[in-house]
C-alpha cells in the first residue's frame, strides 16, 4: 500500500464521553485507542496533516454534549494535539459526517492539495463510516484501518440486535466491498507511512 506524503489522518470523535459504558453498552476492539495513538504519532513524526474531529452533541442526555466533561478528547489525544510538525485542524460537528462540520473539511483538504485520507476513531459504524463514505463520494482515496476504530452493540428495528463486532464487520464489508474505502490494518498503514 502506498501512503501519500500529504495524506491526512482524520481522527473522529475520540472523546471521553465514549468511556461511559453504562450509556453505550458493550464495545469491541480494546486495542483501538493504542492503534489510534500510534497512527497520530506516525503522522506527527512524518509531518503529515492531522485533523481532530469533535462531536458537539446537541442532545441533552448525551455524554458528548457541549460543555460536558465527556465532550473533551480522551487524554492521549489531547496530549498529542499541537505536537506535530505538519498542519493540524480541529473540526467540530453535530452530525455523523466530519465533512458537515466547521470549518469546512473538504475545502481545507483541497486547499492543501490532499487527495488521500485515513479515517480512524469512534464509532466504526456511525461517524467513522459516514465520514469514510462521504470522503469516497467526494473522490478522496479513503483508507480505514479497522483496528483503529471501535463501536458498541446496537438494537434496531424488529427486535434485531447486532454486537459491536458484527457492526464493525458490516462496516468493513460495506466500505471495502462498496468501493468507498480500502479497509486495512493499522500495521499496514504504519508500514506504508513510516
Amino acid at each position: 500500500m502506498e501512503m501519500a506524503k500529504n495524506a491526512a489522518l482524520v481522527v473522529v470523535d475520540v472523546q471521553k464521553g465514549f468511556e461511559e459504558e453504562a450509556f453505550w453498552g458493550p464495545r469491541n476492539n480494546p486495542a483501538a485507542d493504542d492503534n489510534i495513538a500510534a497512527l497520530i504519532d506516525v503522522w506527527q513524526m512524518t509531518g503529515r496533516p492531522v485533523v481532530f474531529v469533535r462531536h458537539d452533541s446537541e442532545k441533552a442526555g448525551s455524554p458528548l454534549r457541549t460543555g460536558s466533561t465527556g465532550n473533551g478528547f480522551k487524554e492521549y489525544v489531547e496530549e498529542r494535539r499541537g505536537r506535530g510538525d505538519g498542519p493540524e485542524l480541529l473540526v467540530t460537528k453535530s452530525v455523523n459526517s466530519a465533512f458537515y462540520g466547521s470549518p469546512d473539511l473538504d475545502a481545507w483538504l483541497r486547499e492543501a492539495g490532499v487527495g488521500q485520507i485515513v479515517v480512524v476513531g469512534i464509532q466504526t459504524n456511525m461517524c467513522v463510516e459516514t465520514t469514510a463514505r462521504m470522503g469516497g463520494n467526494l473522490r478522496y482515496d479513503v483508507v480505514v484501518p479497522l483496528d483503529a476504530t471501535h463501536t458498541f452493540d446496537v438494537a434496531g428495528p424488529f427486535g434485531w440486535q447486532l454486537s459491536a463486532e458484527e457492526l464493525a464487520r458490516a462496516t468493513a464489508v460495506t466500505l471495502h466491498g462498496g468501493g468507498f474505502a480500502r479497509v486495512v490494518t493499522t500495521k499496514e498503514v504504519v508500514d506504508a507511512a513510516g
